[in-house]
């Protein structure tokens, strides 16, 4: 299985913390490269950000057009089939990137999978599969497609990594009943998540920033605003 193409911004002083961020259906590794300084995080702590470009694929619901997919999407409505093996290959691929930030001597604990729409599927699923505790994990717009499995591939060492999780009430692509069911079966399942809502539609805003940077400032254990 090939490596992914990433696009890393690298910090200034000695690289401690590393954020794993993952794009849309569509969209690429730029996609959220402008949000870095948007979020304000305090540079002498040494973050990196890493965005992945995921595999370019034929995607079903557009016609099999090809486009930067981390699974196919094979119907839209809310019940919809899943292209489970698709996001299994694609978390693959995003803990190799992981473990190429431990083999660079970042501890896991130092490290945070976020991800938008389909990205957030992806760091949903990787994350709580991971046999390396991890900071935190930030789901954007997003649900979770393999909950059931979860039940028996949940890692022990991720019980306990704090979830992000935060929609637009106006989500006309992700269903916010998609992601509010996500949010109550990990909340069941006792992980330590908090849930977001916004007034927007399939997007991320000024509030949510401001949100996800105190989120990641308190999980890497930075001082908080």
């Amino acid at each position: 299985m090939m490596a992914l193409e990433t696009i890393e911004l690298g910090p200034e002083t000695a690289h401690k913390y590393s954020v794993i961020w993952l794009h849309g259906l569509g969209a690429d590794g730029h996609d959220f490269e402008a949000i870095v300084p948007e979020l304000d995080l305090p540079e002498a702590h040494g973050i990196a950000f890493i965005f992945p470009n995921a595999p370019v694929q034929a995607v079903t619901i557009n016609g099999g057009l090809e486009m930067r997919s981390w699974y196919d999407i094979l119907e839209m409505s809310l019940e919809r089939k899943v292209d489970k093996q698709g996001i299994y290959q694609s978390a693959t691929l995003i803990e190799q990137l992981v473990v190429k930030e431990m083999q660079q001597g970042i501890r896991p604990e130092n490290i945070l999978l976020a991800g938008f729409s389909q990205g957030g599927v992806i760091a949903l699923h990787t994350a709580l599969r991971m046999n390396n505790k991890l900071a935190g994990i930030v789901a954007l717009s997003t649900y979770l497609p393999t909950i059931e499995e979860l039940n028996i591939e949940a890692a022990k060492e991720n019980q306990t990594t704090p979830i992000f999780m935060a929609h637009g009430v106006m989500d006309s692509v992700v269903d916010m009943q998609a992601a509010k069911m996500a949010f109550s079966q990990l909340k069941a399942l006792q992980y330590p998540i908090s849930w977001h809502q916004y007034e927007m539609d399939h997007a991320v805003c000024q509030q949510e920033i401001q949100d996800i940077s105190y989120f990641i400032r308190k999980v890497f254990n930075l001082e908080l605003k």
